[in-house]
């Protein structure tokens, strides 16, 4: 038995090495080290495409990265405060990002370093951004208690909703639906219809802050993470996008807040997960049905 357990550790710490990014798995891999993305913090990461990752960061600026070589391949300015979340539609050739300036903006892969579009509205620093799987359409929120629309070509803003104490802690645009996820400091997770901006369903209300949220795939369920302090709080929650009458899953274990939640990618050989990232410095994989950590 020990024997197995330090062939794991083995593994392990040959394969993901802390000073640099995923390498081989054999004991002579040598890791390799890339010079950072941003000159400070790193606030924000996202998928962009297949081999492309958008990073937002204190210093004001945005990223886009190579996953394979770790490389920053191109850099946007022009926030005046600190980026606090990017997003992109997969495959696409744009990129957004919110920031403390209370404005959103829109990037050309290919283009200039400047932005391509500007998204002024907001009263107070922009906390949730969402894009459309064309990239057509944009939904952001704010610590002002509103949810924006916005046409992406022109930049209008198609429709504002507020709502009352509805402090916007994140976004996502449900795959193949005209439908956004919201979670509020209100403690609160809401579906929303984007077509009309109107709320289509309340989740029941939590214990704490929800912090984060997240869509599978199949479009079919959401997850939220919630606040937490002294292992009270802070768990995960698994609802169902089609019966929506209560939670279907809970994920506890984390010491402090839950920051992130999201499904992870799914193969023919592996179990549906999710994946949570904590204050109290972890990162946990759930199984999705069972809420068994790996």
């Amino acid at each position: 038995t020990m024997g197995k357990l330090q062939s794991k550790i083995s593994f392990h710490t040959t394969k993901y090495r802390a000073e640099g990014s995923v390498g081989q798995t054999g004991h002579t891999g040598a890791s390799r080290q890339h010079s950072p993305a941003h000159t400070d913090a790193v606030t924000s990461v996202a998928a962009l495409k297949p081999d492309l990752c958008v990073s937002g960061g204190r210093d004001k600026s945005v990223a886009v990265s190579s996953w394979r070589s770790g490389a920053a391949l191109r850099r946007f300015t022009g926030h005046e405060r600190e980026v606090t979340k990017v997003t992109s539609a997969l495959d696409s050739n744009r990129v957004f990002s919110a920031s403390r300036d209370k404005t959103v903006m829109m990037w050309e892969l290919h283009g200039t370093s400047g932005p391509s579009q500007h998204f002024p509205g907001h009263d107070l620093v922009v906390t949730g951004l969402a894009v459309s799987p064309d990239a057509s359409q944009l939904c952001t929120g704010s610590r002002d208690n509103t949810v924006c629309k916005w046409d992406t070509e022109t930049g209008e803003c198609l429709g504002r909703a507020a709502i009352s104490r509805n402090l916007v802690t994140h976004l996502c645009w449900v795959p193949g639906e005209p439908y956004v996820i919201q979670t509020s400091e209100d403690k609160t997770t809401r579906v929303w219809d984007s077509r009309e901006l109107q709320v289509a369903h309340t989740f029941p209300a939590k214990q704490h802050i929800q912090t984060c949220c997240d869509v599978s795939q199949d479009g079919r369920y959401c997850l939220s993470s919630s606040s937490g302090s002294a292992g009270h709080g802070a768990e995960a929650t698994l609802w169902d996008l089609r019966q929506t009458r209560g939670r279907v899953c809970e994920y506890k274990g984390h010491f402090q807040t839950t920051t992130s939640c999201v499904f992870l990618p799914q193969g023919p050989t592996l179990a549906p997960s999710i994946a949570t990232s904590s204050s109290d410095s972890t990162v946990k994989v759930w199984d999705q049905g069972t809420a068994g950590r790996g």
